[in-house]
């Protein structure tokens, strides 16, 4: 008999039924050769500091490096405090019962770095030396299984899969256990001061943006701007340069020779310059874009996205979800001609769909060396039966993406027209020509709705036109807007660093705070620990959040781009990096943190002296 383990119990059901196996057991499922069983997430933790010895909160324990981390079977919280989680006991009897007699073991965890370790933790703890093989697959549905097991990888492929989940679990426990500690002790708060290895830095990006906002002291400039018409259109120009002065503004503005000042054609044409402007279409979606759309069109938090993103995989909808690739390999490519075909009855997609049957597809989300674990979210094109609301605009959200991925550019033509009437101003304009994949959804560029003009009338060099009005303009400088759910994960990408063009973000996505799959969980964290909460739809510490920030801001723990750099250094060992030389320098860093928050949290405010949430 060969066990079949997965990671949680629908999953295993629905092996279970591809397979024909109908025999329900305590703990698992028998039939045709199989056993089908399951854990319920993380059924074993890293244990906590007081297996190793370190009794109670002092300084003296710090920080604690014990030689070997060990595993523990998950606890929970009773009256008398952490025990040992009863079921979750249970379900590794049973799991340890079919290893015994089993010949081989087939790992149908997640696919993915959190479903290894859940596995390879199991196997750790149970001393098990059976063989075993993995299965690897990007869909639930039933033909995906049936090729993935026809397609079973040997066990040792994901070795170094492995060696990175530990290796972050291992660097979670080192970073969060020792400096959650120092900083609560050194502050004497009464209750606990949770730090982490990134969910601290995410709370410094929220801080630092939030007080740049509160401290931000707008400066006041003018601008001018005149009404122009050429034959029967009108259309505006904005003056070259801001003034900081009203008054020399006011004087420039008199010199301007408008129609009141008896010159009908005080406006000389300096320059007329059109360029055509190709827009590529977006990437497809991975998990972190896909949170950011809901988030932005929705309201949904990240953690509300990743729920329902995850129930569509689990019904067969839709593939794998935790991916960080918005890329797809040719093999799949091959497939987007049948998926578009079960869209053509889509009340919103039909259409589009249709029309990208018959022309060629756009190839830029087609990239195999830019696949990782897994490629791109996509529909399965399994018949969606009566979805929840929410379920209905997240499934909808994957596949309009799909069709613009895959259609043509968006051209547009820029129009830049210089003019002079006592000083130089400038109109600018833009010219739709072809929507190409602007066209799924309708919608401009969010650039073009900025722009004075939509559409310029024919000037040539030369020309003199009146000027119907001239106007001059009071503005203000703004700050930076707060942290949505939207801004923050586009921000985690790349640590923090502003970068807007999307090959470099792309490139930078191996280096930013967390990864697809856990950075839901980090904002959520933070809201637990009462430092940040949610207002509308903004991102805000709280006082205690603000106080911690104000001890770690200019401390190794709070600095962003350190903290992508780890996770660069995780993904390297995934591709082969010494885990010696990783767990060496993350416990030098866990030391030096340690000493400095030891120190630093002495002159924590009264705000956290008087009791952190926990």
């Amino acid at each position: 008999m060969r066990v079949i383990i997965t990671e949680k119990p629908s999953v295993a059901r629905d092996l279970a039924k591809v397979f024909g196996a109908t025999i329900k057991r305590d703990g698992y499922i028998e039939g045709t050769g199989y056993f089908f069983t399951w854990a319920f997430g993380h059924l074993l933790q890293l244990a906590p500091p007081q297996d190793y010895g370190y009794i109670g909160w002092k300084a003296k324990n710090l920080p604690m490096v014990p030689q070997r981390l060990r595993l523990t079977v998950r606890k929970v919280k009773t009256k008398d405090g952490l025990i040992e989680d009863p079921s979750i006991r249970k379900q590794l009897n049973i799991i340890k019962m079919l290893f015994d007699v089993c010949t081989e073991i087939i790992v149908a965890t997640d696919a993915g770095r959190e479903g290894e370790l859940i596995f390879r933790y199991i196997y750790r703890y149970l001393q098990c030396k059976k063989p075993f093989r993995r299965l690897w697959i990007s869909s639930q549905t039933d033909n995906a299984i049936k090729e993935g097991f026809r397609n079973l990888k040997p066990g040792q492929d994901y070795d170094t899969l492995f060696y990175s989940a530990h290796c972050r679990s291992e660097s979670d426990w080192l970073v969060g256990m020792n400096a959650t500690q120092a900083l609560s002790v050194s502050a004497g708060a009464r209750s606990v001061l949770s730090l982490g290895r990134v969910q601290t830095p995410t709370l410094g990006m929220i801080c630092a943006r939030y007080l740049g906002h509160k401290n931000f002291v707008p400066k006041t400039y003018y601008q001018l701007s005149i009404l122009l018409q050429k034959d029967d259109q009108l259309f505006k120009a904005i003056s070259k340069k801001n003034y900081n002065d009203k008054a020399e503004a006011a004087k420039i503005l008199h010199s301007v020779e408008d129609v009141g000042t008896g010159f009908p054609n005080g406006a000389i044409i300096l320059s007329v310059e059109t360029k055509s402007k190709k827009e590529q279409p977006p990437l497809l979606h991975d998990l972190s874009s896909l949170q950011q759309e809901a988030n932005k069109k929705r309201g949904l938090t990240a953690d509300e996205t990743l729920a329902i993103v995850q129930r569509l995989y689990e019904e067969k909808l839709v593939t794998y979800p935790r991916t960080g690739s918005q890329y797809i390999g040719d093999d799949v490519f091959a497939t987007i001609p049948s998926l578009l075909e079960k869209q053509q009855n889509h009340p919103q997609f039909g259409k589009h769909a249709g029309y990208l049957l018959n022309h060629k597809l756009n190839r830029r989300s087609v990239n195999a060396k830019k696949v990782t674990d897994h490629h791109a979210i996509l529909p399965t094109g399994e018949r969606a039966g009566n979805l929840s609301t929410e379920k209905q605009a997240i499934y909808d959200m994957i596949i309009g993406r799909m069709l613009e991925a895959f259609h043509e550019v968006c051209t547009k033509d820029l129009t830049k027209i210089t003019i002079k009437s006592g000083t130089m101003f400038v109109a600018n304009g833009t010219v739709l020509r072809s929507a190409g994949w602007r066209s799924i959804y309708n919608e401009s560029d969010e650039n073009d709705k900025e722009l004075e003009n939509n559409k310029l009338p024919l000037v040539e060099e030369g020309n003199h036109l009146p000027i119907i009005r001239k106007e001059l303009n009071e503005k203000q400088t703004k700050p930076k807007p707060l942290y949505t759910e939207a801004s923050l994960l586009k921000a985690m990408e790349t640590a923090g660093k502003e970068i807007e063009d999307e090959e470099l973000r792309y490139a930078m996505k191996g280096s930013g705070l967390g990864t697809p799959a856990t950075r839901a969980s980090i904002i959520e964290t933070l809201i637990k620990r009462s430092y940040i909460l949610r207002q509308k739809k903004n991102l805000v510490p709280t006082d205690t959040g603000l106080a911690v920030y104000d001890i770690v801001k200019d401390k190794k723990i709070a600095q962003a781009e350190l903290t992508g750099q780890w996770e660069k250094r995780l993904e390297e060992i995934r591709e082969g990096a010494s885990v010696k030389l990783f767990r060496e320098e993350i416990k030098n860093y866990t030391k030096a943190i340690t000493n400095e928050l030891l120190i630093a949290g002495k002159s924590l405010s009264p705000v956290i002296s008087g009791g952190a949430k926990q």
